[in-house]
């Protein structure tokens, strides 16, 4: 029946996905931008996106677990304080520990790994304070 195979040849290719170019098309740059290889891979590990979201899972069942005690205002004044916290911050080329943010979530009396090696996402080398500046108001 050559008829239906051709039918559904037709209907298993759309038109519109055809460019120019064919079906065998690379990848369009300037239409959506480089592709990253990172952002197709998955966890490896089922417990990888657990560690990833630690801080925020804690902070969940500490506000939770406020709120059952104290009642509704507790957790809501802890999350201001947060904001509050988060808001005032160095000059983008100055190192800053939080110090306050461990202060209110209880941290200030651990000792991690940041503490002894260093946050590696921080960088050692400090960059020109001017371009930092420039950069983060948005002027260059």
């Amino acid at each position: 029946n050559s008829r239906g195979a051709a039918s559904l040849l037709k209907d298993s290719i759309s038109f519109t996905d055809v460019s120019a170019a064919g079906l065998f098309e690379g990848h369009d740059l300037l239409r959506r931008g480089f592709t990253s290889v990172k952002n197709e891979l998955l966890p490896s590990h089922p417990l990888e996106l657990t560690e990833k979201n630690f801080q925020l899972n804690q902070d969940k069942t500490n506000f939770a677990t406020l709120r059952n005690i104290q009642g509704i205002h507790a957790p809501l004044k802890l999350q201001m304080e947060f904001r509050a916290v988060k808001q005032v911050q160095r000059l983008p080329f100055l190192h800053s520990s939080n110090m306050s943010m461990d202060i209110l979530r209880g941290n200030d009396e651990c000792i991690g790994f940041e503490d002894i090696l260093n946050d590696p996402s921080q960088s050692e080398v400090m960059g020109e304070p001017h371009m930092m500046m420039e950069h983060k108001l948005g002027l260059l």
